[in-house]
């Protein structure tokens, strides 16, 4: 097949997605919403610019949490795109046109709606369309401004198939306006786990390259550690998070968090300055995969305290490697934790509820052992990614045909 991709170039989660096509052979083609460089052996790869995004290198996103309620914790550039992004996307489109004319692709692939299933809805309808659904398209973005939720109608409306990785955005899709009679298909973002990489730690314990790895050196012999994978997003509740530290080393002093992809943010040092937990926190760069799941295989917790996700990679990723997950209570999660059995779910607002949480599970040795073992499991049966890419690749031949 000749593929055309939109995406965001630089998200891992997509790269991993197209990646599996580049290897299985498939002509395929990005158009990065995003200024990115990638290692995969593209047919072509360009960028166009849309809602500010070739502002990239110089603007970023990061959550305020000054003012109570999500539009108080969004950076000013999300409100930017939120606003003014929506009228930059018929002029974007007329550039992507052209190059789509010339790949002349038998299948397009919007990994998102904002912006980039936005851009798709306005090309060839004689193209076969499949738009991503994220975890908080509809959620988050489409009531953002009165022009998100139009062109999220319009986006919808126009897609030949969908791809959403929960069930509440399948029902929810359908009341924004998604035909009954086209596909739709629920399969993890990314594309799954690679068992390869995520598993969990062996019954012998850690192997030595793990022992001496920079991540986990100087931590106490006996820690009990945290980690917090979902670095600085706009729907991610890091003040929850860092509230809720102070509260677990009342009672577990020998604890340890560690927050990948949170090296460098000012606002996780004031949170640290602030609250007086320097000792106990470990700010980590952006992490490989292989380092993830050296991380996930050693903490005992896994957070998540979102309040709009629909499946997080970094969920997946934990239970695979026997990280107990605790997440914001959201529909979406709970399709894949029962709360008390394989996971724990809190109110993402409130930092003692997080504390409690965490604190009941580091003390429930057997607990964690019995939900490492259903999680194993759960990942095996439904995010298992040659699998879930198997499934992906038969729903693009069908959309071609």
């Amino acid at each position: 097949m000749r593929l055309l991709f939109i995406a965001d170039g630089r998200s891992p989660i997509a790269i991993n997605w197209i990646r599996y096509f580049v290897e299985s052979e498939d002509e395929v083609h990005l158009i990065s919403s995003f200024p990115c460089e990638t290692d995969l052996p593209l047919a072509s790869s360009s960028f166009i610019s849309v809602a500010l995004s070739g502002m990239a290198r110089s603007a970023r996103v990061t959550p305020m949490h000054k003012a109570p309620g999500v539009a108080g914790r969004i950076g000013f550039h999300t409100i930017l795109r939120h606003w003014f992004g929506p009228f930059t996307v018929l002029p974007s489109a007329r550039q992507l046109r052209g190059q789509v004319e010339a790949i002349r692709p038998d299948l397009i692939h919007a990994m998102r709606i904002p912006f980039e299933g936005m851009l798709a809805a306005a090309m060839d309808p004689s193209i076969p369309l499949i738009v991503s659904v994220w975890g908080n398209d509809f959620t988050l973005h489409a009531s953002a401004s009165p022009w998100m939720g139009n062109l999220t109608r319009r986006t919808i409306i126009r897609a030949d198939g969908l791809h959403v990785d929960c069930r509440r955005d399948q029902r929810l899709a359908r009341t924004w306006g998604f035909p009954e009679d086209r596909p739709m298909m629920v399969l993890p973002g990314a594309g799954g786990i690679k068992k390869d990489v995520f598993y969990p730690m062996a019954e012998g314990g850690i192997s030595q390259p793990e022992k001496v790895s920079p991540i986990l050196d100087d931590l106490p012999v006996d820690a009990k550690i945290v980690v917090n994978p979902r670095g600085f997003r706009v729907y991610v509740r890091n003040d929850t998070f860092f509230k809720a530290i102070p509260l677990i080393l009342a009672e577990e002093p020998e604890a340890r968090f560690l927050c990948p992809a949170m090296a460098g943010e000012k606002q996780a040092e004031a949170w640290i300055q602030k609250l007086h937990i320097r000792h106990a926190v470990r700010l980590l760069p952006k992490l490989s995969q292989q380092e993830m799941a050296l991380v996930f295989r050693h903490a005992h917790v896994a957070v998540s305290p979102s309040e709009h996700d629909g499946t997080p990679n970094t969920l997946l990723e934990a239970m695979a490697c026997g990280s107990f997950p605790i997440a914001g209570d959201l529909e979406s999660i709970r399709e894949w934790i029962e709360d008390g059995v394989n996971g724990l779910l809190v109110d993402p607002d409130q930092p003692e509820s997080l504390a409690k949480a965490v604190l009941h599970i580091l003390a429930a040795p057997e607990l964690r052992r019995q939900a490492a073992a259903q999680n194993a499991s759960l990942i095996r049966e439904h995010a298992s990614y040659k699998e879930v890419m198997q499934e992906a690749k038969s729903f693009y031949l069908k959309m071609v045909q």
